[in-house]
């Protein structure tokens, strides 16, 4: 297996709700912390929502490994932050025997 280039830097990014005081939630971003990742790009496809199109693309996010339950190792229902740009952690699972890097399927979706 080649070797990845870490070459890009993303903020890892976990939800917290809090309580808004009317009896419901709110969501809220917590930054963990920042790390250097290649990122590929799949397929793209759109579908149509009620009132927009939604366009989205899966993403292959490849960063060092990280212990399990260590906070810099990214999980599902976190997110990978690049500037504007936002990618939602689908699944992680090791790339290869060695477990020396992580590899992190991910959606980007970009409203039309």
């Amino acid at each position: 297996m080649k070797r990845p280039v870490l070459n890009r830097k993303l903020k890892l990014e976990e939800p917290q709700t809090t309580a808004d005081g009317a009896g419901g939630f709110t969501t809220i971003w917590v930054e963990l912390g920042e790390l250097w990742a290649e990122i590929r790009a799949g397929s793209g496809r759109e579908k149509a929502d009620e009132f927009l199109t939604v366009s989205s693309i899966p993403f292959r996010i490849t960063v060092r490994a990280a212990a399990h339950g260590a906070p810099s190792r990214p999980k599902p229902e976190q997110r990978f932050r690049a500037g504007s740009r936002y990618f939602r952690i689908l699944a992680v699972t090791e790339s290869d025997t060695n477990a020396r890097f992580l590899v992190c399927f991910a959606q980007e979706e970009v409203s039309t």
